[in-house]
């Protein structure tokens, strides 16, 4: 049997299993062996089950096995831990304090400094979802009480929450490294600059939707003392200081992104107790949460994994390459398909199911045309991000709109969102046009 024929099969089914809400880790295992199963049993041309058996079972669990230990996947539940410790310790929650305080008087203050922070949540945790849902908690009521338009109230956090998926420390360029093999820590440095783009261009949004509209964002009456300044910014330390042991320590190539990690979650629990702001209680309920969302990641990676051997046996990657080549596209023509390829996905999936599903084929793909795989990954975390604001299935929006409840409807938030995604596709653009702003820092190593 043709295996580039059972690899499109393979594809086919995996999209058909997602369409009707099967699990991603399921589909992807159980498409991956049944495929590699049918490989094997029509090998000598008729169907000889008995000798496909022991080929089939031998690359489903070795390939498993070598992910799951896999040393640089142990960041993963690191950096979650993290997230979850600094969060319960109040560490994440300072950096937006200090923004709100030094911003109050700016135009549309509260929004920028709900983007600053989800921007400085995500130097710590990496996770796009995770920080949404916690900024939301935390700024779209304040917002709301304050009398802001919804759609700004809530898109400038939906928006600000991608920011987890692109500023270091990123959940998904830990899964993007480990399956392309390339440097976790070199595509860390390599996401800071895009990131802070993207946070600026957020706050460009909300200056510009509140000069147009001044009512969207009433004005800040109250009074602010530069000792009240001071003070919040000084109470930011701890977020800071592990953003400079995460980001520094690795450009400094003073430690791996795997020990920069386990010194910050220890760092976090030494500031949480003794700024009292942390207690065994917490620390354990924190341990908890790392586990249950370590444990859905792990298992999506280790179904992912099984599912690029069965890709790499099928053919069904070279043979897409000499289609590719043969059809003589430009590379600007080559990566604007992929990115619609991307943002489509991005409607109906989550952003680890897009990845583990496409990296089998982009990969060599953009090899064949020389494409820097450093830069191509913060391209591909980029069009995940825009994905996670997307209609019709964009998550943030849902995680928002399950924070403020009946408040505010989803299609106020999406119609918010529209702004920010202009943003979003300019800031794209950029990464693709001048690869500079990606490899800039891990150049300068």
């Amino acid at each position: 049997m043709d295996g580039t024929l059972v690899g499109i099969c393979a594809f086919a089914a995996v999209l058909g299993l997602l369409a009707i809400r099967v699990p991603i880790a399921f589909a992807l295992a159980g498409v991956a062996t049944v495929g590699t199963f049918v490989i094997f049993a029509f090998r000598t041309g008729a169907f000889t089950p008995d000798r496909a058996l022991k080929p089939t079972t031998s690359l489903v669990f070795s390939n498993s096995f070598d992910l799951i230990h896999s040393y640089d996947l142990s960041m993963i539940p690191l950096f979650i831990a993290l997230g979850h410790i600094a969060y319960r310790a109040e560490i994440t929650t300072k950096i937006y304090d200090a923004a709100r305080v030094w911003l109050a008087r700016v135009p549309g203050g509260v929004a920028m400094a709900s983007v600053v922070g989800c921007g400085g949540f995500s130097a710590i945790t990496g996770s796009s979802v995770a920080c949404a849902s916690t900024m939301g908690r935390i700024c779209c009521p304040e917002m709301l009480r304050m009398g802001y338009d919804k759609r700004l109230a809530t898109a400038s956090v939906a928006a600000g929450g991608t920011l987890g998926s692109l500023i270091p420390p990123s959940v998904l360029f830990i899964i993007y490294g480990i399956f392309t093999e390339t440097s976790i820590s070199t595509l860390f440095l390599a996401g800071i600059l895009p990131g802070i783009l993207s946070l600026l261009g957020f706050v460009l949004v909300i200056w510009i939707w509140v000069k147009r509209d001044p009512a969207s964002a009433p004005a800040f009456t109250g009074r602010i003392t530069m000792r009240e300044r001071g003070r919040a910014a000084l109470d930011a330390w701890p977020a800071v200081s592990l953003f400079v042991i995460i980001v520094g320590g690795i450009y400094g190539g003073f430690f791996t992104a795997t020990e920069a990690a386990a010194i910050c979650v220890a760092a976090a629990v030494v500031i949480g107790f003794m700024q009292r702001k942390l207690d065994i209680a917490g620390l354990i309920a924190s341990l908890r949460e790392t586990c249950v969302q370590t444990a859905s990641i792990f298992l999506i990676a280790a179904a992912a994994k099984i599912f690029v051997a069965f890709i790499a046996l099928t053919g069904v990657a070279p043979a897409i390459v000499n289609t590719v080549t043969d059809a003589q596209l430009s590379p600007i023509l080559l990566l604007t398909v992929i990115a619609v390829i991307y943002l489509l996905l991005g409607m109906f999936l989550d952003p680890i199911g897009i990845m583990v599903l496409t990296l089998p084929l982009m990969v060599p793909l953009v090899e064949t045309y020389g494409f820097d795989l450093i830069w191509f990954g913060v391209v591909v975390i980029k069009l995940l991000e825009i994905g996670l604001i997307t209609p019709p299935v964009g998550l943030n929006v849902f995680v928002i709109a399950n924070v403020v409840g009946k408040e505010v409807s989803i299609d106020k938030i999406f119609a918010g969102i529209m702004r920010f995604l202009t943003v979003d596709v300019i800031v794209l653009i950029l990464i693709i046009s001048f690869p500079v702003i990606s490899l800039l820092i891990p150049n300068s190593m």
